[in-house]
């Protein structure tokens, strides 16, 4: 009995003992790349601009916003009409985690059939805006986008709906709590409305699913938690999801309308994360014009 006991120990640690260890410090080789690395997850931004709206037949105009931390940002301003440069209200475009501007031209002629304006700007670190991405900084980058609407350009609040796509709809989260908050309980100040298109519930949320046998929510430096933000956003809100979509799955945003407040309405549409909106043109159209002539 003892013999076969010794065996076994012996056994162990030749064999086992070691294995384990290589088990261990990979898992923890893993953890810590991700904790380190997580940043290059997060932001995948591009200094490339591959097209501009006049590509694409559209009057635009080149602008500059300053954050408050002093970080120059780019951006686009793309009219309504010519001689409605604002239109029935002015989407301020809040894009996703990769690329930069450029990859969102395809949007401006739905919106501008729609009758609607965009203000598309690059956070800090894409396209040619200055700076690194960091949460912080992406919230600081919208408050710089909404400054220049309201205070720069003068366009009421009242005209303006935030648009956030992806990782986008985090930060257009973000601003839409915010400026709510700075108004008070009226809401008079605060933006027309809110929509998400494609939007995680939160960071940790989506990691967690992507990486279930690490411990995400102790490893992650991000938050851009919009399910949290949601249920204080007062005014009306449109989600726009697919069911396809392989990125950021639909239950995202199923549990994003679960959250938010009346009014709201969720639709599905089909596609993938990038281009649902355009397997969908239709229903992404009518969605959207039917959302502002309601607010």
């Amino acid at each position: 009995m003892n013999q076969n006991l010794r065996s076994l120990v012996q056994i162990f640690q030749s064999f086992l003992l070691p294995v384990i260890r290589i088990l261990v410090f990979a898992y923890l080789g893993l953890a810590i790349a991700l904790y380190f690395g997580q940043s290059n997850l997060i932001y995948m931004p591009s200094k490339d601009l591959l097209e501009t709206p006049k590509d694409n037949g559209l009057k635009f105009e080149d602008i500059q916003l300053t954050t408050k931390d002093n970080i120059n940002l780019d951006g686009w301003f793309v009219p309504a009409t010519d001689s409605d440069p604002i239109g029935k209200s002015i989407i301020l475009f809040c894009h996703g985690n990769g690329g930069n501007i450029s990859n969102r031209v395809s949007y401006l002629p739905i919106f501008r059939d729609l009758g609607l304006s965009t203000l598309l700007f690059d956070y800090r670190g894409y396209g040619k805006s200055d700076g690194k991405p960091t949460e912080e900084g992406t919230y600081a980058d919208v408050e710089a986008a909404w400054q220049y609407l309201t205070q720069e350009k003068k366009i009421p609040p009242k005209k303006i709906i935030i648009y956030g796509e992806s990782l986008g709809g985090a930060i257009a989260s973000y601003l839409a709590q915010k400026t709510s908050q700075d108004y008070g309980q009226d809401y008079k100040n605060a933006a027309r409305g809110l929509i998400l298109a494609s939007t995680f519930t939160s960071a940790s949320d989506r990691a967690a699913e992507l990486y279930p046998f690490l411990p995400i929510r102790l490893l992650s430096q991000f938050s851009y938690n919009s399910i949290d933000r949601l249920p204080k956003i007062k005014i009306p809100i449109l989600i726009i999801h697919s069911i396809d979509d392989e990125i950021i799955p639909f239950h995202h945003g199923e549990r994003n309308f679960q959250s938010a407040n009346l009014p709201k309405k969720l639709i599905k549409i089909k596609g993938d994360h990038n281009g649902g909106f355009l397997d969908s043109l239709e229903t992404y159209r009518t969605g959207i014009s039917e959302f502002v002539q309601k607010t």
